[in-house]
């Protein structure tokens, strides 16, 4: 059962507490004192901001401030001892920059009880119909056997987008900056983003087929994939692509209900936003859950009965 969860931006808060009404969320700084915290954790599972590791941001990691937030990460570990912790972050970490910081990540765990055990995984390879790279951290305290194994890849039948969305046949709204102030009428959260393409947008396709799994759901609302209804976008250079003639009108993004399923989020998992963005954002942040139940259930395994 989840007891507690701590978060800073409160612009997922409504989200939360509607879907979780029985789990107490700390509102917040994580820098906040630890007795905010339960001692008898079992364990511990989260995700420090991923912007300091990215591909697509500066990768400062320990120079940006938001990549020290791993270290407030360990320290809640080490102060509350629980039985296990998960860790979620992108796959930019692994890279030759980072292998210092990477190496001073898993000896500071290791120094204060846990066994580390991590791997690069795609969703897509679980049942997930979407190409998304992630690097998880599993620790299990020294004083507990370490038995843990990542989920086995199951690759003999990936989820395409045709099953994963092709039933949401609903017309979708179209907003940029306006407030959203009511639920859409048939379908909640069928809800896409209008803004303008930027080059870097349209440098590569972005639109995947019917029968194959979409690109990575992304935390921003312009960069999310194209909905597979369009052609893939025509070829001119190396760093330009464009909407295929005479198909302009059938290009858009993929509503935020359309993303949410593809992180495998159930339909009764409801997003409030009033700016669609911030919908967006909730949703490409996520791990999706398909994938969080297969590691939890290896953690489950892995801790005595």
């Amino acid at each position: 059962m989840l007891i507690k969860l701590n978060g800073f931006e409160k612009y997922f808060q409504p989200t939360f507490k509607a879907n979780f009404p029985n789990t107490r969320l700390i509102e917040g700084d994580i820098n906040i004192p630890s007795d905010a915290f339960p001692n008898n954790m079992t364990g511990i599972i989260g995700g420090p901001p991923c912007q300091a590791w990215s591909e697509g941001g500066k990768q400062l990691g320990f120079e940006d401030p938001r990549g020290q937030l791993f270290l407030e990460y360990i320290r809640i570990v080490n102060m509350k001892k629980p039985k296990f912790f998960v860790i979620e972050n992108v796959q930019g970490i692994l890279e030759d920059k980072h292998k210092l910081s990477l190496d001073f990540i898993i000896r500071s765990l290791q120094s204060i009880g846990y066994s580390i055990k991590y791997q690069l995984l795609n969703a897509a390879d679980y049942r997930i119909p979407q190409d998304r790279f992630r690097v998880f951290f599993v620790g299990i305290r020294n004083d507990l056997q370490n038995t843990f194994t990542f989920p086995t890849a199951v690759t003999d039948k990936k989820i395409t987008l045709k099953e994963a969305i092709g039933d949401i046949i609903e017309s979708p709204r179209f907003f940029n900056e306006e407030t959203i102030t009511e639920e859409h009428p048939t379908r909640k959260n069928h809800d896409v983003y209008t803004g303008s393409y930027d080059a870097k947008y349209m440098a590569r396709n972005r639109v995947r087929s019917w029968n194959e799994q979409s690109f990575t759901i992304q935390a921003q609302a312009r960069n999310e994939p194209q909905h597979p209804q369009a052609p893939k976008m025509t070829y001119i250079s190396s760093d330009k692509r464009i909407f295929a003639k005479g198909y302009e009108l059938l290009y858009r993004r993929l509503s935020v209900r359309e993303c949410a399923r593809i992180q495998t989020f159930p339909d009764s998992f409801v997003f409030i936003y009033t700016d669609i963005k911030n919908g967006y954002k909730m949703i490409g942040n996520a791990v999706p859950p398909r994938l969080a139940y297969a590691i939890a259930i290896q953690v489950r395994n892995a801790l005595p009965q």
